[in-house]
């Protein structure tokens, strides 16, 4: 099994929301802090979100705070990122990551698990 395996992205309008999920191997998911990355065409990769480990504590980017919200299920060894009021700008593939220890780091260099991606498309 892969990594880091994302799901629910799409196109939506400004305005509205959209989850997206991702699953991790069970080991990767004991053993590292998760979250997600975007990156638009042309532009660097990102930080968006993280969740702690095992706190659970949150962490967000300026783009995203206050509409973005990041959990967490440990049975399905999946987290998740609630995108609401949706903006433009959102528009991105958004990239769940992973790095050995407790947090994930915002410099993506730093990562040691990626995902393929998934788009997300926002129209205005």
């Amino acid at each position: 099994q892969a990594p880091l395996v994302e799901s629910g992205g799409g196109l939506v309008r400004a305005g509205e929301s959209l989850r997206l999920s991702c699953e991790a191997s069970r080991d990767t998911y004991r053993t590292t802090g998760m979250g997600w990355f975007r990156q638009a065409p042309g532009e660097e990769r990102e930080f968006v979100a993280s969740i702690n480990r095992p706190s659970g504590t949150p962490n967000y980017g300026d783009s995203v705070k206050g509409r973005f919200t990041i959990s967490r299920d440990n049975a399905k060894n999946t987290i998740y990122l609630q995108m609401d009021s949706l903006k433009a700008e959102d528009t991105a593939v958004y990239i769940c990551a992973a790095r050995r220890g407790l947090v994930l780091s915002r410099i993506a260099s730093r990562n040691d698990y990626w995902g393929q991606g998934t788009q997300v498309t926002v129209s205005s």
